[in-house]
């Protein structure tokens, strides 16, 4: 099959075959291939990395951009259920056409150079964001941040939302170490923003050795506010009588906060109104973020899959109130702290709903019920128990499962990998459950 014939998912097939590991942190080869492409931006570019938190930040960007008129460019990863969402133009996924002429052009320029899916992606989607003439592009970290591919991009703005434990296998086992990783998307001279209220000094020492211009959450800009409204105040700008974002959440007045400090860093390029960021906060939309459906019973979306967004939607599982039963479909990468995960989440759950995943590095169901019992977590399978735990093959069918037990007054918290909440959004798409 010739390239050009390639459909947008025979080419995303295509791409996991590239390179011999699925992740292969550095620049050198995706720069090679960017400098061939002749990838450049002439409008302002952010880039956000964090632990968690980064893809309420870029959508409240976005969100507030757009509001205000500019033409904007979105790069996150990963995706839900579609590859176009990781690209987005003016609010809109890309279509599969505008993707497929970017791959030919990156397939035309690596020659002999080996890129794994995501930096073959990542260089796409930029090319298609650098030809499209935007006001302001937004890319997300993937991994880290020093070494990964979008790392590439001198942004005029970076953002470090949190620090926490995650990736420890290719970042470091302590927040100092992972802090330094994060701190790579700063640049000499730029704005550098940092999100976390207790930064690690190693993110602060690494600004300072670069002399990039931090801002730090508490010391450059910071929120008050009561239950009905809330108040930025950065460096030389306020912001007042805001509403709350429409992301629901613990976090999301700290991420609200890095976004409008990065806006008031660019103020001068990019000028927005009062009333432009009110109604960008308003309207933000982001599925699996602690995203709680419509109906009865309770169904919450949440992607967190390490302890620190754990504890975050354990926080705001207890804001809810009282629900006679919660159920969990859970599913997760084996490399992750699963046991860090289900410490924040075990005393607010009544019965487990665990799922296998359609990848190899997936923990499968069973491995997780084992670290659920070593947990202490005590249950039954008998029909009709207060406590229990139970394996699914799929996402659906765990779901499926939570659905029919579940009372109209109880809830139902997905969670864990994104492919948990992937194959439950599927689920509920096309009718399953």
């Amino acid at each position: 099959m010739t390239t050009s014939a390639r459909s947008l998912s025979e080419w995303l097939a295509h791409l996991e075959t590239l390179h011999p590991k699925a992740i292969e942190l550095g620049l050198e080869r995706v720069r090679a291939v960017k400098d061939r492409l002749g990838i450049r931006f002439d409008c302002p570019v952010i880039t956000v990395g964090g632990t968690n938190g980064k893809g309420s930040t870029c959508a409240m960007l976005e969100s507030i951009l757009l509001q205000a008129g500019y033409r904007v460019g979105l790069y996150t990863s990963p995706h839900l259920i579609d590859f176009n969402e990781r690209a987005r133009l003016d609010g809109e996924p890309v279509d599969d056409a505008a993707l497929v002429a970017q791959f030919e052009a990156v397939e035309a320029a690596r020659g002999e150079v080996s890129l794994t899916y995501f930096e073959f992606t990542t260089l796409a989607i930029l090319r298609l964001f650098a030809q499209s003439g935007r006001d302001a592009v937004i890319l997300e970290v993937g991994l880290g941040g020093r070494l990964d591919a979008v790392n590439i991009i001198d942004a005029d703005v970076a953002i470090v939302t949190s620090v926490d434990l995650d990736h420890m296998d290719y970042l470091g086992d302590t927040r100092e170490k992972i802090g330094f990783e994060k701190a790579g998307i700063f640049r000499p001279g730029r704005t550098a923003i940092c999100g976390d209220p207790v930064p690690p000094s190693t993110l602060v020492q690494h600004a300072e050795a670069i002399s990039a211009d931090l801002w730090l959450f508490g010391r450059d800009f910071n929120y008050s506010g009561d239950k009905q409204q809330w108040n930025y105040g950065g460096r030389s700008q306020r912001r007042n009588s805001l509403g709350y974002p429409a992301l629901r959440g613990a976090n999301q007045l700290l991420n609200a906060c890095a976004a409008l400090a990065a806006l008031e860093a660019l103020r001068d390029r990019l000028p927005i109104g009062a009333q432009e960021v009110r109604n960008g906060l308003v309207l933000v939309d982001l599925p699996g973020r602690f995203q709680v459906l419509p109906g009865r019973p309770a169904v919450i979306l949440d992607v967190a899959h390490n302890p620190h967004a754990a504890a975050t939607l354990a926080q705001n599982i207890d804001n809810m109130g009282f629900y006679p039963y919660t159920y969990a479909v859970f599913g997760a990468m084996q490399d992750k702290d699963i046991s860090g995960v289900i410490a924040q989440m075990k005393d607010r759950v009544d019965h487990w709903c665990l799922t296998d995943l359609p990848l190899p590095r997936a923990a499968s169901a069973e491995s997780i019920r084992a670290q659920l019992q070593a947990a202490g977590v005590v249950a039954s399978d008998t029909q009709g128990s207060e406590k229990s735990i139970t394996t699914f093959s799929s996402p659906a069918d765990a779901y499926a499962n939570a659905l029919s037990r579940a009372g109209e007054n109880d809830r139902i918290a997905v969670f864990g990998s994104f492919l948990t909440v992937a194959g439950v959004m599927q689920a509920r798409r096309s009718g399953q459950s």
